[in-house]
C-alpha cells in the first residue's frame, strides 16, 4: 500500500502552508514521510514548525527564485539526507478575467506574475530537484488544475492558460526525465481554499481571494459537476499518495482528474441538475 511505501520518503512541497499544500503535508507526515516546505508565509510557516517538530523543516521562499529552491533543496539533503518526491504545488489565480478586460500593460505584468508563479515556479522547483530525484529514483507530482483541461470551468485567460502550460510541463519532463524519475500530475477541480488572486489583478477583480464569498463559490462548485462535490483540500490528498508511491512504478506523463467528473457532464448537463434530485 500507498503508506507503507511512503514511511521514511523525503518530501519538498511549495506552497506548502495552506490549502492544498497544506493538507498534503499533513497527509504525507501521518504516513511517516519528512516533508520540507517552501512557502512565503512566515508565520504560516512557524506555526507548522511548532505542530509537527521533527517531521518538517520549514522554508520561507519565493518560487520565482531559484535560490529558494535549490535552499529548500539543500534543507532536504542536510536534515533528512535525500529528496524522494517533489510536489510543485504553489499557485496564483487570475479572478476570471477575460482577454478583452485587460488593457496591454496590465496584461503584461500579471502574465508575468502569474505565469511566473504557475509555470517558471514548476520549472525552476524541478530543475533544483532533478539531480536528486535522478538518484533515488523519485518521483514528482504536479498540482495542476481542471482548467488545464476545460476552458471556462475554473478560470480566465491568464490562470487557464497557465494550466494548459503546466499540462505540457507534466508530459515533456516525464519524457525527459524517464527512466529515473516519474512525472505525473494532480487536476483538482473546485476547491474551497484560501487561493490569492494575483496582486497586479486585485484592483480589478476586487478582492485578494478567490473564494471571498464561501456561501456563493460553494453553491457554484456544487453545480458544475456531475458528483456535484464540493472539495475540501484534503479530499485529494490520496491521489498524490499514490502517484508518489511505488506502487504507481508503471505510471508516468499522466495527470488525474479529481474534480467531480468535469470531463463527462455531456451536452445534457445544464437539463439534468435543473431536473430535481
Amino acid at each position: 500500500m500507498p503508506e507503507s511505501e511512503l514511511e521514511g520518503s523525503v518530501v519538498l512541497i511549495t506552497g506548502a502552508a495552506s490549502g492544498i499544500g497544506l493538507a498534503l503535508l499533513r497527509r504525507f507526515v501521518s504516513v511517516g514521510a519528512r516533508v520540507v516546505a517552501l512557502d512565503l508565509s512566515a508565520d504560516h510557516l512557524d506555526a507548522i514548525r511548532q505542530e509537527f517538530s521533527d517531521a518538517v523543516e520549514c522554508v520561507i521562499g519565493d518560487v520565482r527564485i531559484p535560490q529558494d529552491h535549490e535552499q529548500a533543496v539543500t534543507a532536504a539533503l542536510e536534515r533528512f539526507g535525500s529528496l524522494d518526491v517533489l510536489i510543485p504545488n504553489a499557485g496564483v489565480f487570475d479572478g476570471n478575467v477575460e482577454l478583452e478586460s485587460l488593457d496591454p500593460e496590465t496584461l503584461l505584468r500579471a502574465a508575468d506574475e502569474i505565469f511566473g508563479i504557475n509555470v517558471l515556479g514548476y520549472l525552476l522547483a524541478a530543475r533544483a530537484a532533478a539531480p536528486h530525484l535522478r538518484r533515488s529514483r523519485g518521483s514528482i507530482v504536479f498540482t495542476v488544475s481542471n482548467a488545464g483541461f476545460h476552458p471556462g470551468a475554473g478560470g480566465g485567460i491568464l490562470y487557464t492558460v497557465s494550466k494548459h502550460a503546466v499540462v505540457g510541463v507534466v508530459r515533456q519532463l516525464a519524457f525527459e526525465l524517464a527512466p529515473d524519475v516519474r512525472v505525473n500530475g494532480v487536476a483538482p477541480g473546485g476547491t474551497m481554499t484560501g487561493l490569492r488572486i494575483a496582486t497586479t489583478l486585485q484592483g480589478i477583480v476586487g478582492t485578494d481571494r478567490h473564494f471571498a464569498d464561501r456561501e456563493r463559490s460553494e453553491r457554484l462548485i456544487g453545480q458544475t459537476n456531475p458528483l456535484r462535490v464540493v472539495a475540501q483540500p484534503e479530499d485529494h490528498a490520496d491521489v498524490y499518495l499514490l502517484l508518489a508511491s511505488r506502487s504507481s512504478k508503471a505510471i508516468t506523463g499522466e495527470i488525474v482528474s479529481s474534480d467531480g467528473g468535469l470531463g463527462v457532464r455531456g451536452i445534457g448537463f445544464e437539463n439534468v441538475q435543473t431536473g430535481g434530485d
